[in-house]
């Protein structure tokens, strides 16, 4: 296998894997690689199965399942991935990090996807180190001890209706989660609450909470934190929820694109000082 990184930020290209029949050794690279590069992309892959797509995911852990949205039958680690000229949703289509409103949220998502449209549907990647490690350190000190809520009921109720789901009476999840969190396998730093289900900060009056919020949302969706990959045939992106967002672009309509996504299961996010935290992105500070 080769390791081709695609920006110097954030992202890299693994050429050269087979999914359905990796060594450990092979594992540990694309482990390694995962936590070095944030997110990593595999073309040239065959359509894989749903059970070699489910245990692919479980070699990093334990499956998560998404709180509403349906999987194919007798499969509800995989969520299926779909829009087309019908849809009036299209997944991820806002900047977010998924399934932040859970109290484990997870610690990655794979996605390979089977249709593609003719053009777009392309997915932006951006870095929470950088986000991060780029505010000033007195902002960095003022969000040191701050934690956020994480709700959910306004992204999902009805969202799956046009699926079959009928959600009355369903209570959806809903966490409190530290504004930095610290990277469990890294111990670095990034930002943790992302427009689609952060929806205050706790300890401030609604109209601070708000500005401070829109002031991290702005910070954290600059391009040079960003990598934007356009999706091939089968093509699979495997990112790290702990210290990416993302954004689904749904430029494709009345197109359809549609692929398959297992989730994995992380850990509750914590936060500790950064000045026990080693750090080496290199990142010139830009103060804005």
């Amino acid at each position: 296998m080769e390791i081709q990184p695609v920006t110097a930020i954030i992202g890299a290209e693994i050429v050269g894997a087979d999914l359905e029949n990796l060594t450990d050794a092979q594992f540990a690279t694309i482990e390694q690689a995962f936590t070095d590069h944030l997110v990593v992309f595999f073309r040239d892959q065959p359509p894989l199965s749903s059970r070699a797509h489910i245990a692919f995911g479980k070699r990093f852990g334990k499956p998560h399942i998404h709180p509403i949205a349906p999987g194919p039958e007798g499969h509800p680690e995989i969520m299926i991935i779909q829009a087309d000229a019908n849809s009036r949703y299209a997944d991820g289509n806002n900047w977010h990090t998924d399934v932040s409103c859970d109290i484990e949220p997870p610690l990655g998502s794979c996605l390979q996807l089977r249709v593609l449209p003719p053009v777009g549907g392309d997915t932006l990647f951006a870095n929470m180190y950088a986000a991060y490690e780029t505010l000033s350190p007195m902002m960095q000190d003022f969000l040191a001890d701050k934690t956020a809520m994480h709700e959910s009921e306004h992204v999902y109720r009805g969202r799956y209706s046009e699926r079959g789901v009928d959600d009355t009476g369903k209570v959806y999840p809903s966490a409190e989660h530290p504004v930095v969190r610290t990277h469990p396998r890294s111990g670095r730093q990034a930002l943790y609450v992302n427009p689609s289900f952060t929806t205050k900060i706790n300890g401030l009056t609604k109209a601070e909470s708000k500005a401070v919020l829109q002031l991290l949302y702005v910070h954290q969706q600059r391009p040079e934190f960003q990598v934007r990959f356009q999706w091939s045939e089968n093509a699979i992106a495997f990112w790290d929820n702990r210290c990416t967002q993302h954004f689904a672009i749904w430029d494709y309509w009345p197109d359809e694109r549609m692929g398959h996504r297992v989730t994995v299961k992380g850990e509750r996010p914590f936060h500790e000082d950064r000045d026990s935290v080693q750090s080496d992105l290199r990142v010139s500070r830009r103060h804005d």
